[in-house]
Order: structure tokens, then sequence, then C-alpha cells
């Protein structure tokens, strides 16, 4: 067996930043071998400057909605933003394929190894069965009126179905309830019993009017459901914030990705920790989205502060310049500059392979993990600002 060793100015191993004077060792398919010292590499090491990280997890994306780049105008708010995707998204289905193809490129050329998908349609399989990448499937379900509940259910089911066809090694697939603003109790109970084992992720406290609906019933929700002629004078509001009012629904689930969280409360973090739920929670940061469709920015420092398990994502060129986690980290280090590069990257990494449940292989440096290398170039004394470019090396 022949071995490639990997230098560099820094390497992150998905825990820590090491200096210069380790080396990385992998077989030639990618498989880790060992992390040494340089003195034990001997010879044949591969210098590179800057820092080499396990391959990025996009652990929230909309990889159907690429078709859409530049379509909707930045900054519309969130509920013209939802009409302007709901109604504008029908385009013919070869454009739709094409745009997928060239947006899975950039992703892997923009060194992300596995993604977290959004699917509310089947036409990323094809894609998908070419094995480029590693997905976890989240088949997205929704529905507010609570008649429309069994159709809306048994046509995710068929989707659900189409997935499971993919390689069980590169593919993995559960149900997502889109938001809490867009699932009735009746879709929720029958999409409960599928979540177990599995991970399951939910649009939460995307704008500041989402717990106004459950609090109070008011808030642009309200104007949302008008808009789309959508009936809302069956639902009672609960008196308590979006995500302690639905929370409990999750709880067959193994993990929970928690998907943008830009108005997320302490009292609210508080809540799901002194619930002690047998899982675990995920925060998804995809801070570039918030930014184009609200110019709002998540809470960073407070899910530290309570040692929230972040991770990264995208979202979806519709509500994004770029599919780029690197462009995500920059954005994050401009708002929050005292966060470390060991703890940002391990947010894209490590946690996001735990996340999809994919950190048997993927995330980290780890003896017979596969999790690919990306090297992040032009940081100076291994910042990572504005300048940084990333390659992928293998």
């Amino acid at each position: 067996m022949s071995y490639q060793k990997f230098k560099a100015d820094y390497l992150f191993d998905g825990y820590q930043l090491l200096n210069h004077h380790h080396v990385l060792i992998t077989d030639d398919h990618g498989k880790v071998i060992e992390i040494v010292d340089e003195e034990n590499a001997v010879e044949d090491i591969q210098q590179f400057n800057g820092i080499l990280s396990p391959g990025f997890i996009n652990c929230h994306c909309h990889l159907e909605l690429s078709h859409m780049k530049g379509l909707i105008p930045e900054k519309t708010g969130l509920v013209d933003f939802v009409f302007s995707i709901v109604t504008q998204r029908h385009f013919p289905e070869e454009e739709i394929l094409d745009a997928i193809a060239i947006a899975e490129d950039e992703m892997i050329n923009n060194g992300i190894v596995a993604v977290g998908d959004i699917c509310n349609n089947t036409l990323t399989i094809k894609q998908k069965s070419r094995r480029k990448l590693a997905y976890y499937n989240f088949i997205e379900v929704s529905g507010w009126l609570p008649q429309i509940a069994k159709e809306r259910f048994e046509r995710s089911k068929t989707y659900y179905d189409a997935f499971s066809s993919l390689p069980a090694s590169y593919s993995q697939f559960s149900f997502a309830p889109h938001a809490p603003y867009s699932v009735s109790n009746e879709l929720w109970n029958l999409m409960q019993p599928y979540f177990q084992n599995k991970t399951t992720a939910i649009h939460n406290q995307e704008t500041n009017f989402e717990d106004d609906l459950f609090i109070s019933g008011t808030g642009d929700f309200i104007r949302m459901y008008d808009k789309m002629k959508i009936d809302h004078s069956f639902f009672q509001p609960t008196g308590k914030s979006s995500i302690q009012s639905y929370a409990n629904k999750l709880a067959n689930a193994k993990q929970v990705i928690f998907v943008h969280n830009t108005f997320t409360g302490n009292n609210d973090i508080e809540f799901l920790i002194s619930q002690q739920y047998n899982q675990q929670f995920f925060y998804c940061l995809c801070v570039n989205a918030n930014t184009y469709i609200e110019n709002a920015f998540p809470p960073i420092s407070l899910f530290q502060n309570h040692d929230c398990n972040l991770v990264i994502g995208t979202d979806s060129l519709a509500s994004n310049w770029s599919l780029s986690i690197l462009d995500e980290i920059k954005t994050i280090k401009q708002h929050c500059p005292n966060i470390s590069e060991a703890e940002i990257l391990r947010w894209a990494t490590i946690n996001g392979a735990r996340a999809l449940q994919m950190d048997d292989i993927l995330g980290s440096f780890e003896k017979n993990k596969t999790p690919g290398i990306v090297l992040i170039e032009n940081v100076a004394q291994g910042k990572i600002n504005s300048t940084a470019t990333i390659k992928k090396i293998a």
C-alpha cells in the first residue's frame, strides 16, 4: 500500500488547530492512517501554504431551487420571499436539472463533502445517484390546513420511498417538517412515527413575528395566510414561543437540526436544555441567507454561552449568492471576530458530520475515516478573513 503525506502551515484535525510540525498520512483512497510529527513522516511530504482541513459539511441546502439564483430580490422579508418561492419555482425540468448539476459542482469546488438537503420533489435524485457528494435527504412536509394533512403526507411519502432507493452509503433520508407555521397538528401526527433514530430538520424562528403567531395569533404570517388564501381561523395560539410550542413533537428523532434561529431567545434555549430530551439538538447558521432575506443575524454569542451544538448551512441559491461554507465562515467572522478558527471549523466539519449521522466517515482526520481534504489559502497567521480561498486537495 502506498501513502500520501500532507503538511501545511496549520492542520485542523476536526477538533483543534495543529501547527506546521504535524503531517497527515492517508492511503491512496483518502482514508486516514494517522497524524504524526514531521520528524516521523520521513519523506515525500506534500507541502501547502494555509490550513488543511477535513471536507466541509453543508447542513442546510435546497439544491432543487438552484435554478432560482438571482430571481428573488434581496431583503424582501420572509413572507414575500416564501410567496415568491411558491409562485415562481416552476421552470422546465431540463433547466432545473442543469442548475442542480451546476450547483452540486459549485459545492464540490468549495470543499463540501456532505449536504443536508431539503427535498420537496424527486428532481435531485438523478444527480445524487452519481454519488459525487454524500447527502442526508430531508423530505420536507408542509400543509397548514388540517383537512389536507393526509393528502400532503401521502404525497411526501411517495418522495420518501423514492429517495430510499439511493445507495445507503452515500444517502440517508427522513421526513422534515417545513416550519411550525406551515404544519398542522394532524400532519405532525402522521410524521412523528418516522422520526425514530433519524435526524430531522425544521426552519425555526427565522423571523421576529414567528413567535407572535404562537403567542398571540398576530404578526405578518397572518398576512401570508391571507395573501395565499389559506384559512387560519382554526389556529389556537399556545401563549408560548414558537419553538416551545412544537419542540415536544420532535421527541422521537435522534437528532434535530433547528435551521436559521435568527430570533431564538435565551428562554428558548434554556427551555430546550431543561426538557432533557433524549436526543441531540443542533442549531444551523445560514447567515448569508438571513442577510439576503431579512438583513438579520442570529445571536451566535447566545448559542456559544450555552455550549450549543452549532453547524453551518448555505440555504439555497434562491436566497444566497453562493453555495460556499467558507463564505458563511467569512461572514460569521466579520460579525464575530473573536470566534477562534478551531471553533468555527468544528461547526463546519465534525459538528455537521454528527448532525447528519455521518461522523463515522466524515468530519475529522481520525483513523479509517475518509473525510476529504481541503486547503484554506490566503490566511494570515492562521486567521480566516475576507481574502481566504479554498481548494479541494483530496
